[in-house]
């Protein structure tokens, strides 16, 4: 039974600390849209699309005014395109980016990812195709967001295709340069990428999906924050149990707008990832409940350590709150959308190096980086396989999204609007890495794949 002190403690979390609901996401199966006619495979797409999510935005508005719950994106995931691409005759994948920008008008969601191509261990028909197009897609298009994943635990680090992605994500900046190269933003290479992950840039419907779900990101950094201020005298082991109980409370409140949109909508519900979902906002950081644990500023000796206790204090919470727990769950490190992630890069105590020593105990990896617009392809594919080397060997998820700011140098800034937000553009060793990335080939799966 709700008592009146937590009902007041959820309007205090909405009104002063941030707290919302991060996304709703619809993943929808296009496997059956598939037809070796481009144009009518493309309008498969689109019908099932806007009929399947006609209902998503006002069901979600509904729900928001229902709970008070402020519910921040309704988006769409769907089948990797380069999955559907392949049985097309004709190769011009871009007609797909323009089909789901499309439906993504249509039905009135914020993005649509699943531009997306799976190459962890080669290239099958459609895959290059689609990576070569994702500079093209992403600079036409305002709703669509892509992925490539390059490698996992069980097929090792994909490096003809990491190499590939160093050069797509520099022409993509290029080819958005009047925008603040907006196009990389959108755009986010994984190691070991989960099937029901419902944030972007990342998400796509897995083919192990069913063929429609929602799924649900929460948010909540201000509120594990406002909690750790108020509670200044706890040792480490109380304030990772404050976590936990703190984290409990906002995935319960993530699942119950998952069943009730599930439940509406007619479809079923998914997972609920549980991450902390920075914003500009003040407050609203990641990095300062690192800060509050005690670190002068986030890049400080000791970050890396906070970063480890905090995101597994969040699993723990919200493993207790949701029977259903999946996507990435933990705590997000993207630079330019986390204020005190901003100020620390602006600082200096924040650099890439540290940045790359966090995300083997966070969630994701080096996300939204704006870095030199010089800065040569192959230091943007070394960059990639670094951080997918710690995925590989740690069997968890890694991505990178880097943005290389066109025109632009260190000291100068980028700035997104909105909830990608803006941030200072970061040095980057640029000792070149050329005759390792163009070896090419695999560099095989670690020893502890072998689990069968």
């Amino acid at each position: 039974m709700l008592e009146t002190r937590d009902i007041l403690e959820t309007i205090e979390m909405i009104r002063n600390e941030n707290l919302d609901i991060r996304t709703v996401t619809m993943g929808i199966s296009l496997l059956d849209c598939i037809d070796s006619d481009i144009d009518v495979a493309c309008e498969k797409v689109y019908e099932k699309i806007t009929r399947l999510a006609k209902n998503l935005v006002p069901v979600c508005d509904d729900i928001e005014k229902e709970l008070g719950i402020p519910i921040i994106n309704k988006r769409i995931s769907v089948t990797p395109i380069a999955m559907i691409a392949a049985a097309c005759r004709s190769k011009d994948v871009v007609k797909f980016a323009i089909t789901l920008e499309k439906a993504a008008r249509a039905v009135g969601v914020n993005f649509i990812g699943g531009y997306s191509a799976l190459v962890q261990k080669g290239f099958t028909s459609g895959d290059r195709e689609l990576i070569e197009s994702i500079p093209e897609a992403l600079s036409i298009t305002d709703h669509i967001c892509s992925s490539v994943n390059i490698g996992s635990t069980k097929a090792g680090l994909n490096m003809d295709a990491i190499a590939l992605m160093g050069h797509t994500i520099k022409k993509t900046a290029e080819l958005t340069q009047d925008r603040q190269c907006i196009g990389a933003a959108k755009l986010v290479v994984f190691c070991n990428a989960p099937d029901d992950n419902p944030f972007m840039a990342g998400a796509f419907h897995g083919v192990g999906e069913p063929d429609c779900e929602i799924n649900v990101g929460v948010s909540g950094p201000g509120v594990v924050r406002a909690a750790l201020s108020a509670s200044k005298d706890l040792d480490l082991s109380g304030v990772a149990d404050l976590i936990k109980r703190t984290a409990f409370k906002i995935t319960r409140m993530g699942q119950l707008v998952a069943l009730k949109a599930s439940e509406r909508l007619g479809v079923p519900f998914g997972i609920v990832d549980l991450s902390l979902a920075p914003t500009p906002a003040v407050g609203d950081s990641v990095a300062n409940i690192l800060e509050e644990i005690g670190l002068e500023q986030c890049g400080a000796c000791g970050t890396t350590a906070c970063l480890a206790m905090l995101n597994d204090a969040v699993k723990k919470g919200g493993v207790m709150a949701s029977s259903h727990v999946g996507g990435l769950s933990g705590a997000f490190i993207p630079v330019t959308e986390d204020a005190g992630m901003i100020a620390a890069a602006r600082s200096g105590a924040l650099t890439l190096e540290k940045l790359e020593a966090m995300t083997a105990v966070c969630s994701v990896g080096l996300d939204m980086i704006n870095i030199p617009g010089d800065t040569p392809d192959e230091v943007i594919s070394a960059i990639i396989a670094d951080e997918a080397a710690i995925g590989m060997v740690n069997c968890k998820t890694t991505a990178v999204r880097v943005i290389p700011a066109i025109g632009k140098t260190v000291g100068e800034e980028l700035s997104f609007g909105g909830l990608l937000g803006s941030g200072p553009i970061m040095p980057v060793n640029t000792y070149s890495p050329l005759k390792f990335i163009s070896r090419g080939g695999r560099i095989p799966a670690p020893m502890h794949s072998l689990k069968n």
